[in-house]
């Protein structure tokens, strides 16, 4: 491999890192998405919530602004509670979630997440022993293992956005408003960077196409 090529894939490795710590930090946060009631008069008790692929929050905040209907934000000092989902711990209380929107919805997004960690380290292992022997070769299977972690990121984060929609419809919670938070721009960002930069790995660790007509595969620089 060339030095521009050696540069290429170590700047898009980078990428790749950036985009494996922001998938690990949507998938093990939970602030996803945050939902609001409606406040019916000045100084009232409103109950907003946020959650994640695990587990629900829900926060006791007292609405300040008259004009304002909306409960929150969310970073308003207030009484917390958290739970993990049921279906993830049975122990633990999640009525709320739970009668709101389809678990399997929950199940889902979080599986396939998962999966997109597990192609991640079948990738990094990858990338490791190409390295450590100089086996060039080992960067297409390692980018294509980034490239399905990707995809499997930007499928979870649609199967959220379904959950959360089915939420705010449903006439069994007292939520109207919603907005995605940080951990959902962490996984979309995520998205982004291990799926193009798979791509971009996979483009920069072929070998050197044939510049003349008269030169075949078998002539191009070898791999080291």
């Amino acid at each position: 491999m060339s030095q521009t090529s050696t540069l290429k894939v170590r700047l898009t490795l980078f990428c790749i890192l950036v985009g494996i710590v922001l998938a690990t930090v949507a998938v093990v946060t939970d602030h996803w998405a945050v939902l609001s009631p409606q406040v019916e008069r000045h100084s009232a008790i409103c109950e907003a919530a946020h959650f994640g692929l695990w587990r629900i929050c829900t926060k006791s905040l007292v609405m300040s602004d008259s004009k304002d209907k909306s409960c929150g934000p969310i970073t308003l000092p207030g009484e917390k509670n958290c739970s993990y989902f049921r279906h993830f711990n049975p122990g633990e209380s999640s009525e709320i979630f739970e009668f709101t929107t389809q678990k399997e919805y929950s199940i889902s997004a979080a599986a396939i997440a998962i999966f997109s960690l597990g192609f991640v380290i079948m990738g990094t292992i990858c990338v490791f022993l190409s390295f450590g022997k100089k086996r060039d070769y080992l960067l297409r299977p390692a980018s294509m293992f980034y490239a399905f972690a990707g995809l499997c990121i930007f499928v979870s984060v649609e199967v959220m956005r379904q959950s959360v929609k089915r939420m705010i419809d449903s006439e069994d919670t007292v939520w109207i408003e919603y907005y995605y938070s940080w951990s959902f721009a962490c996984a979309c960002a995520a998205f982004v960077l291990l799926f193009l930069g798979g791509l971009a790995l996979l483009l920069f660790s072929l070998p050197r196409m044939p510049q003349n007509p008269w030169e075949s595969c078998m002539d191009a620089e070898p791999e080291h």
